[in-house]
């Protein structure tokens, strides 16, 4: 069964960073894809990041320049480190990981951002 956690959301001051990590268990982590995505009450999940098994990365364009993904196969997790938090990137934040004909979701951490 896979299972996804995710850790390190809060509350963070406009301009702050915080870095978040997702660990996985139940599968063969350096295979599978890995993306972050977010999402606000009321609106459609948003693709913030996302990492290949590969290490080819892509970004949302909202954060492009201040959001960077990693991942560390040997302790089977994804990492989104979050620069120069803006206003408008206040969500929570969930990952996913993708097999052929699977998908999995983490429960989500709820990043804040001050003005």
């Amino acid at each position: 069964q896979v299972q996804l956690v995710e850790s390190g959301g809060g509350l963070v001051q406009a301009g702050g960073s915080l870095r978040l990590s997702c660990a996985a268990s139940g599968i063969i982590f350096k295979n599978n894809n890995i993306y972050w995505y977010r999402q606000t009450p009321g609106n459609q999940r948003e693709l913030v990041a996302g990492i290949t098994s590969g290490d080819s990365t892509n970004y949302g364009d909202s954060v492009k320049g201040r959001f960077t993904i990693s991942r560390d196969n040997a302790k089977n997790t994804v990492y989104l480190q979050m620069n120069n938090l803006e206003p408008e990137d206040p969500a929570v934040y969930s990952c996913n990981a993708r097999g052929l004909s699977w998908s999995s979701w983490g429960q989500g951490t709820q990043v804040t951002v001050s003005a």
